[in-house]
């Protein structure tokens, strides 16, 4: 997948993702392309460890999507607890 194919995939992750959290939403446009693309990573990993993806398999959608909610959970926690310190 090129570069093009990342950051739009990313960008439907990353959409989807913040769709599904309630909240406020942290970030931008290229926090959200961000965020689906290490959810992407995230989630094949995560897909690898439990066994259902080989080691050449890109992640699902699903996996996609579950990463990138558990990405930006954290990132949601790492920038409340930053704004709460000052």
């Amino acid at each position: 997948m090129g570069i093009l194919g990342w950051i739009l995939f990313g960008l439907i992750v990353g959409i989807v993702a913040k769709l599904l959290m309630p909240g406020r939403d942290p970030g931008g446009f290229i926090v959200t392309i961000l965020l689906g693309i290490v959810g992407a990573l995230l989630g094949g990993f995560l897909g690898r460890v439990a066994g259902w993806y080989g080691p050449n398999d890109a992640a699902g959608f699903l996996m996609s999507v579950l990463g990138a909610v558990l990405v930006l959970f954290i990132y949601r926690k790492m920038t409340s607890s930053r704004s709460v310190r000052l």
